[in-house]
């Protein structure tokens, strides 16, 4: 699952200038790859904190050498190392979600074991709730995006080093209608994406102290900006509607040997091509273009959902996982799903996400919302039918379950348990410790070249 358009490769169409016409021809027939949704996938970010004492900062001399010993340990899916230093690891595509969540699993026991020989592990939060934004990754891709977004505040840095999330990675669907047709899978993305971003808040604190967002991490999403974090309008054909987004997005940077990199202010990548100033765009800026696009959801081919927070424990991710794959891949949950949200869409008013009301009050108040709580009961109860139909192993049946009964049946989400701890001595380890040793149950560097 490639971040880049392209077939790769230094040819000379890479490096040839590109038109409107062609930039639209070819967002619209790549972006979207239609077919049977056959496979699936996750990508799941972690916060690398202190073993014994997570409130404690970690050097990066000693995330260095962490992350060497990584480098030399054979997995199955590519780990990346994000700007502040969390981890990323990113399962290829899996024909059934047991596959997928198999894989994953043995990978981050993997993980999970070297770190803990440096005395470190992994937190699932959506903002890290101890310590401010710190840059690990000092590189002309990183700079650039730092210096895009410091013009928009705080949010950008916040963002890069100090959140997390599950991002699940579903076929873009048929070409034809129906509750698989890519048509509606692209509108039910959009809908369902505020009820997941509030059943699953799980980043209420920043530097120990409430933000009064169930949901920080969203929260900085919208502040970065429409153009760089937005959706296209809810309303337009996918593939239409997003090649025009991709045209009218601000460029992020223009790259050229040697750095610093151009961070041009207001230039969107349409003016780019008409002015072709400080030189003409090519496809491979095209390619690095989309890259720097950052929406709830966003089309790779399949589409890569975004706007779920990491989630506590070391198995935390697996329920948004088998509950958003249940709700798009099984017919009968894909249009419980569908009804089920349905009413909601007025409260977004017809505005993209996630700059619009509905998506505001799912990361403000999470489940405490009612409209959203009742949504989100229903796309549980759809999902927990659904699951076995996808093969999905008991245990995973139980934790679904048992995330309905003490999250979404009581109008809580993970945020609340912070909340809750944060009203007595300090965070409780059993919430947010990293777990260590093998478990008992956009363009970032690889860390495994």
């Amino acid at each position: 699952m490639s971040d880049s358009i392209s077939d790769g490769g230094d040819c000379t169409e890479h490096r040839t200038a590109v038109t409107e016409p062609e930039v639209e021809a070819l967002v619209r027939g790549i972006c979207f790859k239609t077919g049977p949704p056959r496979t699936l996938g996750v990508e799941v970010e972690w916060l690398v904190h202190e073993l014994r004492l997570p409130q404690l900062p970690v050097t990066p001399e000693r995330l260095e050498a962490a992350y060497a010993a990584l480098r030399t340990v054979p997995l199955s899916s590519p780990l990346t190392i994000e700007p502040g230093g969390q981890l990323e690891l990113s399962s290829p595509p899996a024909a059934s979600l047991m596959e997928c969540i198999d894989t994953v699993s043995a990978d981050l026991d993997t993980v999970r074991a070297v770190l803990a020989e440096y005395g470190l592990g992994l937190v699932g939060a959506g903002h890290d709730p101890w310590h401010e934004p710190r840059r690990y990754l000092h590189e002309p891709r990183y700079d650039a995006m730092e210096a895009c977004l410091d013009r928009t505040g705080a949010a950008g840095r916040h963002m890069m080093c100090s959140s997390a999330s599950v991002q699940v990675c579903l076929d873009a669907g048929y070409e034809s209608p129906g509750p698989l047709g890519h048509e509606r899978r692209w509108q039910l993305a959009h809908q369902l994406g505020a009820v997941l971003v509030a059943a699953f808040a799980n980043s209420p604190l920043v530097g120990r102290q409430p933000t009064g967002w169930m949901s920080t991490r969203q929260l900085l999403w919208m502040e970065i900006g429409a153009g760089r974090a937005g959706a296209p309008d809810p309303d337009g054909q996918p593939r239409t509607a997003w090649a025009r987004h991709v045209l009218d997005a601000p460029v992020m940077c223009v790259r050229r040997d040697g750095s610093p990199w151009d961070v041009p202010e207001g230039l969107t990548f349409r003016e780019w091509i008409r002015s072709r100033a400080p030189r003409p765009p090519t496809r491979a800026d095209l390619d690095y273009h989309l890259t720097t696009l950052f929406p709830p959801v966003r089309p790779r081919g399949h589409l890569e959902l975004r706007m779920i927070d990491a989630q506590p424990g070391d198995d935390g991710w697996i329920v948004p996982l088998a509950v958003t794959a249940a709700l798009f891949d099984d017919p009968e949950a894909a249009e419980s799903a569908h009804q089920a949200v349905k009413p909601l869409t007025e409260r977004a008013m017809n505005l993209p996400a996630p700059h619009n009301p509905l998506w505001t009050d799912a990361a403000r108040h999470g489940l405490a919302d009612p409209e959203l709580r009742e949504a989100a009961a229903a796309c549980f109860a759809a999902a927990l039918e659904a699951l076995p139909r996808l093969g999905a192993a008991p245990a995973v049946l139980d934790a679904v379950a048992a995330y309905l009964d003490r999250y979404v049946a009581r109008g809580r989400c993970p945020a609340d348990d912070l909340l809750d701890s944060l009203r007595g001595t300090d965070l409780p380890p059993s919430r947010l410790r990293p777990a260590g040793g093998a478990r008992t149950a956009h363009g970032r560097k690889d860390i495994r070249t």
